[in-house]
């Protein structure tokens, strides 16, 4: 299993986090995608954001979040935007 903060993105309190919600590895998260482990997050954490969206995306694909594409960056938005 690979540590969390191994991942791009990831540091020590979002690794916290995702441990709460039941991601407790790298392969944990990929398994359940960006927008399934915001899902999960916003229940537990409701103060997580759309930065949070873009930094597991970023994780899971080893992408800087703020190197995401366009067309990532407005589908992540989109799917954000349902849970305000």
């Amino acid at each position: 299993m690979t540590e969390l903060t191994s991942m791009r993105n990831i540091g020590k309190e979002l690794e916290r986090k995702l441990k709460i919600i039941g991601v407790n590895a790298a392969e944990d998260l990929k398994k359940l995608g960006s927008k399934e482990t915001l899902f999960r997050l916003k229940q537990r954490f409701p103060e997580v954001c759309l930065v949070h969206l873009y930094t597991l995306e970023g994780a899971i694909t080893d992408t800087n979040f703020n190197e995401l594409s366009e067309e990532t960056k407005k589908d992540l938005k989109s799917f954000s935007d349902e849970w305000k």
